[in-house]
């Protein structure tokens, strides 16, 4: 492992033609909140020194509706305090589905904006479809929130390998910019949709992977304990997954990391992998997490794969199609 704070985080393409980002990326969701705010500056500007240049400031649900969330608003003063630049990081918003059409693309990232002190998102990333959308059209308002210069490049968050491919046909038939990413849950016990065949066909088509959930809301570093908030449970696996909290501190121990450092590493060895979505609330965790590049470095990518193949929760439980 690197010394404290020595790791640089080496950088990837998001897509073809999007930017390029540090192959970890920091998370905001209900995390800057619960900072103290010198702590939470001194962790930004450390990260950024790193090569952490992507941060993902989306906030869950409306935010100006109950309950009211503030961290993207908080990660703006962040950035103002740390003496940030705008071309020094990359800001990933969250677009939500459930109110669209009717409410539009532009009035949601016009408000992120503001709320992020930002003029553009270097990347905008679409949430869940619970109802009837017309994807054609979706991809036509991102082209127009493209044009106007708020947003430089889109994905999606969790959707099925069927439906980014009707994204992808769409954009090209109108001669527009397809998405560039797809958000997925990815970790040592999550591996079935990333890891399938639908999605490898998305990937060779050059849409990234962001990894996300990668320690489970903290269950699999034996954080559980009802707490936290923790996402869903696609296949019901959660108690599996609790289960294989001591198999994945055993194989860390052996290879003289965290439990923290092998989810990590393990995602960054997907060969479709952008970058890896993780939250910290300290220097400390941080700089812990970033060594996860180290681990992969020593190790390689072909062997942490195979350490950790008893921990794959949703082997034959999940449809790798997505949902």
């Amino acid at each position: 492992m690197s010394a404290a704070g020595s790791t640089t985080v080496p950088r990837r393409s998001i897509g073809r033609s999007g930017p390029s980002a540090g192959v970890l990326s920091l998370g905001s969701w209900h995390t800057y909140d619960r900072m103290d705010f010198r702590d939470a500056v001194g962790m930004l500007r450390e990260a950024v020194d790193a090569g952490v240049n992507l941060f993902d400031v989306g906030v869950y649900g409306q935010p100006d509706r109950p309950p009211r969330v503030f961290t993207d608003v908080i990660f703006s003063a962040m950035v103002r305090a740390a003496g940030l630049r705008r071309e020094d990081y990359l800001l990933s918003a969250k677009l939500w589905l459930e109110e669209y059409p009717t409410r539009s693309l532009r009035d949601q990232i016009e408000n992120a904006l503001l709320r992020a002190g930002v003029e553009h998102a270097d990347l905008v990333v679409l949430g869940d479809i619970r109802h009837e959308v017309d994807l054609g059209q979706l991809v036509l308002d991102l082209a127009e929130l493209d044009h106007a210069g708020l947003i430089r490049s889109w994905g999606v968050n969790n959707w099925s390998a069927t439906n980014v491919q009707t994204l992808i046909d769409s954009a090209a038939s109108a001669g527009v910019a397809g998405p560039s990413i797809a958000q997925l849950k990815y970790s040592v016990a999550r591996r079935s949709i990333p890891d399938g065949e639908p999605f490898a066909r998305i990937f060779a088509q050059g849409v990234s992977l962001e990894s996300s959930d990668v320690f489970e809301g903290g269950v699999l570093l034996g954080k559980g304990g009802g707490a936290r908030q923790v996402g869903r449970d696609p296949g019901g696996i959660r108690e599996r997954i609790e289960g294989s909290v001591a198999g994945v501190r055993a194989v860390a121990d052996e290879l003289g990391a965290t439990p923290a450092q092998l989810c990590l590493a393990f995602t960054l060895t997907h060969p479709a992998n952008a970058t890896t979505l993780f939250g910290a609330t300290g220097i400390e965790q941080l700089r812990e997490n970033l060594a996860a590049v180290d681990l992969v470095e020593r190790v390689g990518g072909e062997r942490l794969r195979e350490l950790v193949t008893p921990f794959w929760a949703d082997r034959g439980v999940v449809d790798p199609e997505g949902p």
